[in-house]
């Protein structure tokens, strides 16, 4: 049978579920995620082969005003993801804590959805977190309101988190593709290294346990990654890594009381690391301050966000 490929965009707001999404379509975690904004920094593609069809998924960060140069690359990163691309699925929130305005769009969503107006591009309008939303009529108003403003060639409510509906969008997805060879192999499901994936597993579990305002200036940069033989001959994966932060006053939070955070956060993400690799691992952090390191273009370029 001919080969067949597509390369698919995920964009919206932050927050809205992309990376989850994209992590249920491929049956596997390759993109981390969190309840705090911007927690996807870069483009990030996940690879799903069916057959002789083969979905490139690109993983856009969430679209928002950027701050600082960290999050001027972040934008840049979505406008490099709409670029030569088969079709988009463009995510909204349906979750009750969204308060949806049929009259005012989201700014950033307006953006997005000119954005896709003047590049003509297909694409699958997703409605998240149905699972959240207590008054399912809701969606109606929703699914109007978007039509009234995009020609989406389909709509599609789901639930990243259960799956519920997931596979029917992947098999609207499936119409993206054309007659091309495969670009990756088909045992592989991202472009991600091995490095980039244990620093980012690391940085999730600093999302998921430090306050709102600490993690989005923290960067993660492993020092040693290595597989070796204990005593015994069981192998075990060895991992240095540096996080940094922008504060002194930052460096004591993420370490915390008698090095109780930091502990905590070795100890996720080992877990992680284990049960990604199918081998013991040994998880080993420190913590130094780079200050204002999100608007230093070499400390950006060095951590792997530019």
């Amino acid at each position: 049978m001919e080969q067949k490929s597509a390369f698919i965009t995920i964009i919206g707001r932050p927050n809205v579920g992309k990376s989850s999404l994209m992590n249920k379509m491929l049956g596997q975690k390759v993109a981390i995620v969190s309840d705090k904004p911007q927690t996807t920094r870069t483009r990030i593609m996940g690879v799903l082969t069916n057959k002789e069809t083969q979905l490139v998924f690109i993983d856009t960060p969430g679209f928002h005003k950027p701050r600082n140069l960290l999050g001027q690359n972040m934008i840049k990163a979505v406008g490099e993801g709409l670029g030569d691309v088969d079709g988009v699925v463009f995510v909204v929130d349906a979750a009750p804590d969204f308060k949806f305005d049929a009259e005012n769009l989201p700014p950033a969503e307006t953006q997005l959805i000119e954005t896709l107006r003047n590049r003509n591009l297909p694409c699958v309008l997703v409605i998240n977190k149905i699972d959240l939303l207590p008054e399912k009529e809701v969606l109606l108003e929703m699914i109007s309101a978007y039509n009234a403003v995009y020609p989406f060639i389909a709509v599609i409510p789901l639930s990243a988190k259960t799956g519920d509906g997931v596979k029917i969008l992947t098999e609207e997805l499936m119409k993206f593709s054309h007659t091309a060879p495969h670009f990756f192999p088909d045992d592989e499901i991202t472009d991600q290294s091995e490095q980039v994936m244990v620093a980012e597993m690391i940085r999730e579990k600093l999302l998921r346990n430090l306050s709102r305002e600490v993690p989005h200036g923290i960067a993660v940069s492993l020092e040693k990654f290595y597989e070796r033989d204990t005593s015994s001959g069981e192998p075990i994966l060895e991992v240095d890594a540096v996080i940094y932060c922008e504060k002194e006053s930052h460096k004591r939070i993420i370490i915390g009381k008698g090095g109780a955070m930091l502990k905590k956060i070795g100890m996720h993400a080992r877990y992680d690391i284990e049960q990604f690799y199918g081998i013991r691992a040994s998880v080993k952090l420190w913590v130094k301050v780079k200050e204002d390191w999100r608007n230093r273009e070499g400390l950006i370029r060095s951590f792997g966000l530019d």
